[in-house]
């Protein structure tokens, strides 16, 4: 399949039209807040996922590169995979306790755990 005709995430699969080019809606990257106004959320999930439980950073507010570098932290604090999508830090299995852990200890002041 051609490049131009991948589907994307507005539901878009496939066009006829041979000019037709998805358009990538570009994203304002907002500044990072600084650890102490973080309102992060620490929460457990485990919908969608074959019944196996992982960890969510959610709320982040900040450019996506500096959410890249904080779930690269976490995964090698709680020594566990993860991942980083859509906004939230993915980290495998229950690993609430540890990430508050790590957030208290990094300044994260604001970040709850539900």
């Amino acid at each position: 399949m051609s490049k131009k005709n991948k589907p994307d995430n507005n539901g878009f699969v496939f066009s006829t039209d041979p000019n037709f080019r998805f358009e990538e809606e570009e994203r304002e990257q907002q500044a990072t807040l600084r650890p102490a106004q973080q309102p992060l959320k620490v929460r457990l999930d485990t919908r969608n996922r074959g019944g196996k439980a992982v960890t969510l950073v959610q709320e982040f507010k900040g450019t996506d590169e500096d959410l890249e570098v904080l779930g690269k932290k976490i995964k090698n604090f709680c020594g566990t995979g993860g991942a980083v999508k859509d906004g939230e830090v993915i980290i495998q299995g229950d690993q609430r306790d540890k990430v508050m852990q790590f957030l208290q200890k990094n300044g994260y002041t604001k970040a709850r755990k539900i």
